[in-house]
């Protein structure tokens, strides 16, 4: 059976013990919902002790089923002051599987001053060990001195110093399959702050000597079935841009019709972008020593990673994503590819979101602190972060805190947290996700690209935003959300991976049921925290601006909001 680990911060103890039935055939975005709601108050302080931090695995964890080892960690944000799950690639989650650890929640704080980080060991023993050696120590020195200490086979799960100074914008980087460089990340909403408050600085996962055996109903028929799935998955990604190039290939497709933002979602086009685009980053790649279709986890097929490297070959950053490339880039109106690798990697090492943080820097470029375009600017403001000045810890803590100590006017947040890379003026069933959703503006939460639904109409707008939605919270619960874009036309398998490996119907109304569930559950927890219609809505110069671009203005009005979940 399952385990789950509780560790107590203010006991400074571990438990493992099996799962609670509730939880069995709950995974990923799903069972943090569910936990959430039963255990961690909505109106909590998310830095105080009754917060609870989550990390989970999947459904298939332990399975063949590609994409199967996504890692998923909630809690109540710092940042939205609402629900959170935010989810990683890397080899974490495939070693808490290999250990069968479903689950690992962090309770309390600490009664004294210290830092701590949790070990896993080959033989399945846990112990909490004193990391005051480690603190002020960033990801990447610190998971090389893990790897001298335990060797280089481990997963770390950690927070650098944006974590451990309480940053609003901080991550929790995991480590990369076979690279062990700590820059997959579960980046927003300020998770990393949370971990900070537990005092909590890595979780270290070792192989273990015998590997968790899971459980199925019918083995033959789910091995039968996720052949197909997996089969199915690879002949997709054969095609997909995303394996054959990294999600860098979005830059083509948002850079030509007005969804890229540019200068702060001021609605300008971006003639540069393809110096930030697919041609350039393979052309450095090449030329480099760089790769591409690199797996982040074991048994991946999609293999949208990649490795990048400087001007002399040495390694710079790898699983360097559209998000950070269109938001460093043509939002701080920089087309300099090398420069936002660069912020990539600094933000990745200090462990704070490149979405939050980017935006953040594009606030000072709006009041006039430093100049559009301004690259050296930005890796100083970056340093500053790292240093802990009083600016620096300002833009720790996000777009808007920087945005209205500056005066700025046009802030792009909703529920407090940054926009994602695309103007919601030109593509606005993307706009109604990022208004609506519980985890704030957020494009994973139902991402509708580009502008095909605008001259259907409000309503299909509307319902396509609600369907992906509910799907992607089942995605967030089963797999990587890149992979089931290619499940999309054989749902019903699903249906039967889920019956075969914990009984019951192959029914996929199960599956959609758990996504509408988890959804609801989600909003329910945020009514409880305090939040209310008024904060799904996005900025207001997204109403009454015209896009530049296309002469579009997001038009969707307050009540097609409001009914968008009366299911």
């Amino acid at each position: 059976m399952w385990s789950k680990l509780s560790i107590d911060m203010e006991k400074l103890e571990i438990k493992k013990e099996p799962i609670e039935k509730e939880y069995k055939e709950l995974g990923g975005r799903a069972l943090i919902a569910q936990y959430l709601i039963r255990n961690v108050p909505p109106t909590c302080d998310p830095l105080g002790s009754e917060n609870q931090l989550v990390i989970c695995n999947t459904i298939f964890a332990g399975t063949k089923l590609t994409t199967a080892h996504r890692l998923s960690i909630g809690g109540k944000s710092p940042l939205t002051g609402g629900i959170k799950e935010s989810n990683a690639g890397g080899n974490a989650a495939y070693q808490l599987a290999n250990q069968g650890i479903k689950m690992v929640v962090v309770k309390n704080i600490p009664k004294e001053k210290g830092l701590w980080f949790a070990h896993i060991d080959s033989k399945g023993n846990v112990s909490l060990e004193d990391a005051n050696i480690y603190k002020g120590i960033n990801n990447y020195e610190f998971v090389e001195k893990i790897n001298e200490r335990y060797g280089d086979k481990v997963a770390v799960i950690s927070i650098g110093i944006g974590g451990e100074r309480l940053y609003k914008s901080a991550s929790i980087q995991v480590t990369e399959f076979n690279s062990n460089h700590p820059s997959r990340a579960a980046a927003r909403g300020g998770l990393g702050s949370l971990m900070g408050s537990k005092c909590l600085k890595a979780i270290v996962i070792e192989n273990p000597v015998e590997k968790y055996k899971v459980e199925y109903a019918d083995e033959g028929k789910f091995n039968e079935s996720c052949l197909k799935f997996n089969k199915m998955i690879a002949a997709g990604a054969k095609k997909d841009p995303f394996h054959n190039f990294g999600t860098i290939s979005t830059i083509e497709a948002t850079g030509a019709n007005g969804i890229l933002p540019v200068d702060n979602f001021s609605g300008k086009l971006f003639p540069e972008y393809q110096e930030v685009g697919v041609n350039k980053f393979m052309t450095n790649l090449s030329a480099r020593g760089g790769r591409n279709k690199i797996p982040c986890q074991p048994g991946c097929v999609i293999q949208c990673s990649n490795c990048y490297n400087d001007k002399d070959g040495k390694y710079l950053t790898s699983g360097f994503e559209y998000e950070t490339i269109a938001l460093f880039g043509p939002n701080c109106h920089i087309s300099d590819l090398d420069a936002i690798a660069q912020m990539d990697r600094i933000c990745d090492n200090l462990g704070v979101d490149t979405i939050e943080t980017a935006n953040a820097i594009a606030m000072c470029m709006e009041s006039g602190k430093i100049n559009w375009g301004d690259s050296e600017a930005v890796i100083s403001l970056l340093k500053e972060m790292e240093d802990g000045t009083e600016f620096g810890n300002l833009i720790g803590n996000g777009c808007e805190a920087v945005g209205k100590h500056l005066g700025v006017e046009r802030i792009p947040v909703v529920k407090h947290q940054a926009l994602a890379g695309y103007d919601p003026r030109n593509t606005k069933g993307t706009g109604i996700t990022y208004a609506t959703s519980p985890m704030g503006a957020d494009h994973t939460a139902g991402l509708t690209m580009g502008r095909a639904f605008e001259d259907a109409g409000r309503t299909a707008q509307a319902y396509v935003s609600n369907k992906l939605q509910v799907a992607i919270c089942f995605s967030d619960s089963m797999m990587c959300l890149f992979a089931f874009a290619h499940a999309a036309n054989n749902l019903p398998l699903l249906g039967e991976l889920v019956a075969s490996l914990y009984g019951g119907e192959a029914d996929f109304s199960r599956v959609a049921a758990m996504g509408v569930k988890t959804l609801l559950t989600e909003r329910q927890y945020n009514k409880m925290a305090g939040m209310t219609i008024e904060d799904d809505r996005l900025p207001g110069f997204f109403y009454k601006d015209k896009s530049f671009a296309t002469g579009s203005k997001f038009d969707i009005n307050d009540y097609e909001l409001e009914v968008l979940f009366d299911f």
